[in-house]
């Protein structure tokens, strides 16, 4: 019943997303008419399945038009992710600056400092946060090679930063074991936001209980410490 309810709510929350896009692309410049049509149709749809040309009839622009402003598929989906990615990682960098001014620390306190830069994205876009993981998730299931290529030479120094925090917290953790455990965060991340929309209504038809982005991050953040953390 929750899977039935949660594909349901999602795939309602979707065709919202793509219509308003689409809505706002009539006030926009071309170039973010194909980045806000592109982001919902990659998000929801991957970036495999989705084609150039379907974006372009969605934006109501021409095909060339891609080719001007971004050169290819790939560059385009590196500045969808961008648009995001550029206010998080300065973000992130900061607050864990902030964190390794202390002389210890806990994995809670680690993932607790990355919930600010999260919901800062909400700020970027309504529903950011959320949309954000969708993208990041789409980038591992699509095997976008070239997406982990721009994120660690574009981001290295915040990328270092949270795997030293990581490290300073669980000293006793191997390179392997911290290579799994932060595999398997990041998919807990990547579905847990990027279903958000469908949880909170089913906390509220199930719990009579109204959850938004934050509290939702609060729920998953000690349950990733202790996995991360666990002996």
């Amino acid at each position: 019943m929750l899977i039935t309810c949660y594909l349901a709510v999602a795939g309602v929350y979707s065709n919202i997303c793509l219509i308003r896009a689409i809505e706002m692309t009539n006030r926009l410049t071309t170039k973010d008419k194909i980045l806000d049509v592109a982001e919902v149709l990659f998000a929801e749809h991957g970036f495999n399945d989705t084609s150039l040309r379907t974006i372009t009839s969605k934006a109501n622009v021409n095909l060339a038009s891609v080719n001007y402003h971004f050169g290819d598929k790939k560059t385009l989906v590196r500045a969808v992710l961008n648009r995001y990615l550029e206010a998080f990682m300065p973000a992130v960098e900061k607050a864990l600056y902030e964190l390794n001014e202390r002389d210890s620390y806990s994995m809670n306190d680690v993932f607790s400092a990355l919930k600010s830069p999260l919901l800062s994205l909400n700020q970027v876009k309504p529903g950011g946060a959320s949309r954000f993981m969708s993208l990041v998730g789409r980038g591992y299931t699509d095997v976008q090679g070239h997406l982990r290529w721009f994120i660690t030479t574009r981001y290295t120094e915040a990328l270092a930063m949270f795997t030293q925090s990581v490290m300073k917290a669980n000293p006793d953790l191997d390179a392997e074991t911290l290579f799994w455990r932060l595999h398997l965060t990041l998919g807990t991340c990547v579905f847990t936001m990027a279903s958000s929309q469908a949880l909170s209504e089913i906390a509220l038809s199930s719990f009579d209980k109204q959850v938004d982005a934050e509290a939702i991050i609060d729920q998953i953040i000690p349950y990733l410490a202790a996995g991360v953390a666990a002996k």
